[in-house]
Formats: C-alpha cells, sequence, structure tokens
C-alpha cells in the first residue's frame, strides 16, 4: 500500500519564500475570528454561543457545553474545526427544545469563556459561516522589509494558490494513510472515516492545483474550464473565456477551478479536463476510492484573495492582518510569503485534543 507520510512542497506562485520564520510561538500569535455572516431570529430551539477559547480543541469544547447543557455531543452545531493552538473566536449550536436554556454563565471550562449568547430557530452547520479574519504573527530573527513587503503586495494584488493547508491532512499526514486503509476494505470510525474522505480529496484537488501554479494557469480562465464564483460555491462551465469573462476574472468576481474528485462526469473540457484526468491517474487509489464511497463531483477556486491585507514589522517578525472566505487556509496565504515551522507541532497533544 503506497504511503504518503511525506506531502509534496506544491510549487508556489510568486517566486518563493522571502522570508523563514515561526508560527503559532504562542497561542496569541494566531488569532481567528468567525464571521457567520447572517441575522438571529431572536427565536427557535437553539441556543447560539459565541465562544473564545484559548488552547482548547474546538471539538473538545463542544462536548462540554454538551455535558453542561445535557445533550449528546452531537448535537451541538458549529461551523468549523478551528485551531486548537491559537486564540479563537467561534460560535457554537446548543439545542434546548421545547425548554429554557441552560444556565451558561455557569459554563466553566479551562481556556473556555462564553462571550454571547442568542436564540435561533436552527442548527449551525458545517461551513455555514461567512469566513475569518485572522491577526497572526510570523517570528523571525532577520527580516528584509523591503523584500517582504514586495511580496506581500504581490498576494495582496493577485491573490495566492487556494491549497488545502496541511492541517487537513493531519499529524504526519495520518489522515491520508487512513483514507489508504479505508479504500483497502477497513472499517473505520465516523469521525476518522470523514476526516479520511476529505484529505483524500483535498490531496488530489492540491495536486491538480500544483500543476496549473506550474504552468502558470492558475489564476486564468482556460478553454473547457470552469469559472467559480467568489464567495461561493457555484461553478460554471466556460467553453471559450470571452472579454467579459476575462474581465471577470481579472476584477476576481469569479476564478477559475480545480476538481474536488469524486464520482460522475467532469464539467470541465479539452485540455482541463485531460490535467485533472492525468493527475488522478497517478494517485488512482486516492481517486478510486473517492468514487467507490460515493463523492461526487465538485468544484473548487484555484485562487485565493485575501481581503484587506495589512501588515506591521515588529522587532522579532511581522504581524498579519486579513479576512478569508468559508473554507479557505490562511497556512495558503503565509507559505506563499514565507518558509515557516510551526512551533506547536511537535507539541504533545493535551488531554483536550481529540
Amino acid at each position: 500500500m503506497d504511503s504518503y507520510r511525506n506531502l509534496p512542497d506544491w510549487p508556489r506562485a510568486h517566486g518563493g519564500a522571502a522570508v523563514h520564520g515561526q508560527i503559532r510561538v504562542r497561542n496569541s500569535d494566531f488569532e481567528v475570528s468567525e464571521d457567520l455572516g447572517f441575522e438571529f431570529s431572536g427565536a427557535g430551539e437553539h441556543d447560539f454561543l459565541r465562544v473564545r477559547k484559548d488552547g482548547a480543541n474546538t471539538q473538545w469544547v463542544a462536548d462540554r457545553l454538551a455535558q453542561h447543557a445535557g445533550v449528546r455531543a452531537t448535537d451541538v452545531g458549529f461551523a468549523g474545526l478551528k485551531d486548537r493552538h491559537a486564540l479563537t473566536t467561534q460560535w457554537f449550536s446548543v439545542p434546548a427544545p421545547g425548554r429554557e436554556s441552560a444556565d451558561w454563565g455557569a459554563f466553566a471550562a479551562p481556556g473556555v469563556e462564553i462571550l454571547e449568547q442568542h436564540r435561533h430557530d436552527r442548527k449551525l452547520r458545517r461551513g455555514a459561516h461567512r469566513g475569518n479574519q485572522f491577526r497572526l504573527c510570523l517570528r523571525a530573527d532577520k527580516i528584509d522589509h523591503a523584500v517582504v513587503a514586495a511580496q506581500l503586495q504581490r498576494i495582496g494584488q493577485f491573490g495566492v494558490p487556494n491549497y488545502f493547508g496541511e492541517q487537513r491532512f493531519g499529524r504526519m499526514a495520518g489522515n491520508l494513510d487512513s483514507a489508504l486503509e479505508l479504500f483497502s476494505g477497513k472499517r473505520l470510525k465516523r469521525r476518522v472515516k470523514g476526516m479520511a474522505l476529505s484529505a483524500a480529496r483535498s490531496f488530489l484537488f492540491n495536486e491538480i492545483l500544483g500543476e496549473r501554479v506550474r504552468n502558470q494557469t492558475w489564476d486564468q480562465l482556460l478553454p473547457g474550464d470552469c469559472a467559480s464564483l467568489a464567495g461561493s460555491a457555484s461553478f460554471f462551465a466556460v467553453a471559450e473565456p470571452d472579454a467579459a469573462l476575462l474581465k471577470r476574472c481579472r476584477e476576481f468576481d469569479i476564478h477559475p477551478s480545480a476538481a474536488l474528485w469524486g464520482r460522475g462526469q467532469p464539467a470541465t473540457a479539452g485540455d482541463v479536463t485531460a490535467l485533472e484526468a492525468s493527475v488522478c491517474e497517478r494517485h488512482a487509489s486516492l481517486a478510486a476510492g473517492l468514487e467507490e464511497h460515493g463523492l461526487t463531483q465538485g468544484r473548487r477556486a484555484t485562487r485565493l484573495m485575501p481581503v484587506g491585507l495589512q501588515w506591521e514589522f515588529v522587532d522579532d517578525g511581522v504581524w498579519l492582518n486579513f479576512y478569508l472566505e468559508s473554507g479557505a487556509f490562511a497556512t495558503a496565504v503565509l507559505r506563499e510569503l514565507a518558509d515557516f515551522a510551526d512551533a506547536m507541532a511537535e507539541i504533545q497533544r493535551p488531554r483536550n485534543s481529540t
């Protein structure tokens, strides 16, 4: 059986790293604030809780909320998994059907604080949020301010390849090994299975995107491409990009896309279809496994725009501020700027890790 323990160093779009450094030297170096993007109904059977967590795992927090409210952990909703080694603010929904809310003022868990409470009429689902605001520090001993600033200007002007971050693949890419075990017939727990399928699909996407970065088409609409609408999961086929579509692409209203592999005929044509098929042939076990487990073809934008990108140099590094749409990875932005090590990556997992 193949192994994917060593992830490829997928190509960068803007000429390589401008600096070497570390992220997450401390939790407060990596701040994430979730933007739901919708209003609360003010009534209904769910408590929506805005929670700030410091060094806590999202699922662990959901389990503690469930215990406090006396409900099943699977009934607690959240829009996405946020980094454990970080200072993050996100929303959770906790059901309270036919009864009053739990006493959230009495809730206590280490590193966790409830900031707001609202009532809403439906559970919070994965991916339901609009996006996330990031404030990150890249710690580095030596920084050429002019070089780093120039790279950040390129990133802000042209965007970055929309890679899935390494965290999608698990520690030492263990989620990909789980996928290979699953595809060879091993039964996995539901949560592990879900992470394995997601990792396999994400890996194939990154491989396809890497090819488009190499041939410098990651930010260009091609004949036979599919255009992804900015800020949306919607896409449409492009037989031949005309002047109007090319203008929309230059203005970041639409983006090129790459396959999220699964069953069904691709919506692409020509060279785009051939490129994606050739990549999946190189990783046939992953592609076939996704099809056998019933995943259907989807698309994801190949280009990611960090909105409102700003930076500030400090004595031992640079602080970055930017906003990303739901499903995007801050590390995809960082890797276009720097070769970096995650200072928390080798720390022993605490008890509140899953």
